[in-house]
């Protein structure tokens, strides 16, 4: 904790500064206030900067928040609140695509040709996409040069560091188990035309046994650093009403934003000739998903990759289960249907694409560790189709993500027959061992 309890951090500050004129434009607009009319890439600028010091606030108030909530409970609802930028952002999407479905009874392309359908799900393949092709590469690299650092300087390496190699505590395998459980269930999706509330359902319902499966750990003090470290060391009182008001703010100004963060991408697709679907899966993930991975390698700085991993891998299981279970559902209310959420080809692809490189996600984590190569192999994959993405036409594209897919589908398919022991012993434990086995094996594996 810090030694001067008293002393206001000052990145809370700054992340409350940097989302005031985001927040002031979307409440005005809301409610007729006086505002200047922003050009819509400024706008989209505007309200995403808003959204990235929200969801900085949000992340700070949910780890500190840690220090009074049981760990089930914390898994229930800070899971929620550590993706809501996310949520948010994905749920004007849908909520726009089922007004649309519901006045014309389809998804009609709006002025700058995307598919209003299409955008819905644009977000959430690509922030997928990004937090394993990027943030799991991330933490490796950044974990490798604390080790290095740390050598030079005579330290050694951590239970869970060491240069080129992420391992995972055994207590941790629920969250591999989950969601490979849930990425077997989306890999039929590409088939289908739609996303309907029976998906919904099925992966809401994993999200929930996920949630039942965690609360067994035993509760644990949490390791906090910088803002949150600050929050938590206040006294109960204090500490309680901070973090309440930390995530009072954030969602104030993440609900005062999104739709005109959403609305600015879109019009800036149309004014500059940038395909808006790019823009939604590329551009919008950068405000969601940028205070996760600034987090997750602050832990690995500090030598606790183990923990900052299993941060990233606790997102790619919510969003993967509960955001996309939900996007059916708010398409469903604002359509007045229960049809499902109509899936055009090339977001079929996206979604085949998503699913294959979840799996081969997986199958590198069977063994509790991320090695140098299976992140290089993320890294590459992903910056083969993101540049594909951006530079050639879309038949191409489509060809180079059915290929990718088959690579990624090929390559977990070596990695569980390779290590099918693992694969057991790790769905065992995901499953049915309980914590305290875990934990005590964890701690005699630290102790080594």
């Amino acid at each position: 904790m810090p030694p001067n309890r008293s002393r206001l951090p000052l990145p809370l500050p700054i992340a409350v500064l940097v989302a005031l004129p985001g927040t002031y434009l979307g409440v005005a607009t809301y409610v007729g206030l006086p505002h200047p009319e922003l050009p819509p890439p400024l706008a989209a600028l505007v309200y995403g900067v808003a959204i990235v010091g929200a969801a900085f606030v949000l992340a700070w108030a949910a780890e500190a928040a840690q220090v009074d909530i049981s760990a089930g409970f914390a898994l229930a609802v800070l899971a929620l609140l550590a993706v809501l930028p996310e949520y948010a952002v994905d749920f004007v999407f849908s909520f726009h695509a089922g007004q649309i479905y519901a006045e014309n009874g389809a998804c009609v392309p709006g002025p700058g040709g995307a598919n209003p359908c299409s955008l819905a799900l644009a977000n959430m393949t690509g922030a997928n996409r990004v937090l394993v092709g990027i943030g799991w590469p991330l933490v490796v690299l950044v974990a490798t040069l604390a080790v290095l650092r740390a050598r030079r300087t005579g330290g050694n390496s951590s239970a869970s560091t060491d240069a080129g190699r992420v391992t995972m505590q055994r207590s941790m395998s629920a969250e591999i188990v989950f969601l490979g459980i849930a990425t077997l269930y989306s890999l039929h999706l590409p088939l289908r035309t739609s996303l309907t509330l029976l998906d919904a359902t099925v992966l809401v319902a994993i999200f929930v046994i996920y949630a039942v499966r965690l609360a067994g750990a035993p509760a644990s003090v949490p390791d906090l650093i910088g803002t949150s470290a600050w929050v938590g060391a206040l006294d109960r009182g204090p500490r309680r009403g901070t973090y309440i008001g930390m995530f009072t703010v954030a969602a104030l100004v993440i609900l005062a934003c999104a739709e005109h963060f959403a609305e600015g991408l879109v019009q800036t697709g149309s004014e500059l000739g940038i395909d808006q679907f790019l823009l939604v899966q590329w551009v919008a993930p950068l405000a969601s998903e940028a205070p996760e991975l600034i987090v997750a390698c602050l832990y690995a700085a500090r030598l606790k990759a183990s923990d900052s991993l299993g941060t990233l891998l606790s997102s790619k299981v919510n969003q993967w289960t509960l955001l996309v279970g939900t996007i059916p559902i708010v398409f469903a209310l604002a359509a007045r249907t229960t049809s499902g959420l109509p899936l055009e080809d090339h977001q079929r692809f996206e979604l085949l694409l998503t699913a294959a490189q979840s799996l081969f996600a997986v199958s590198l984590l069977i063994t509790l560790a991320l090695t140098t190569w299976g992140a290089i192999a993320l890294f590459v994959l992903f910056t083969v189709q993101f540049i594909a993405s951006i530079t050639l036409p879309t038949e191409v594209d489509r060809m180079i993500i059915f290929v990718l897919s088959g690579v990624y589908l090929l390559l977990a398919l070596v990695q569980l027959v390779r290590h099918g022991r693992e694969l057991v012993r790790t769905g065992r434990d995901g499953l049915v061992t309980p914590y305290e086995e875990l934990e005590e094996a964890d701690r005699v594996a630290a102790a080594q």
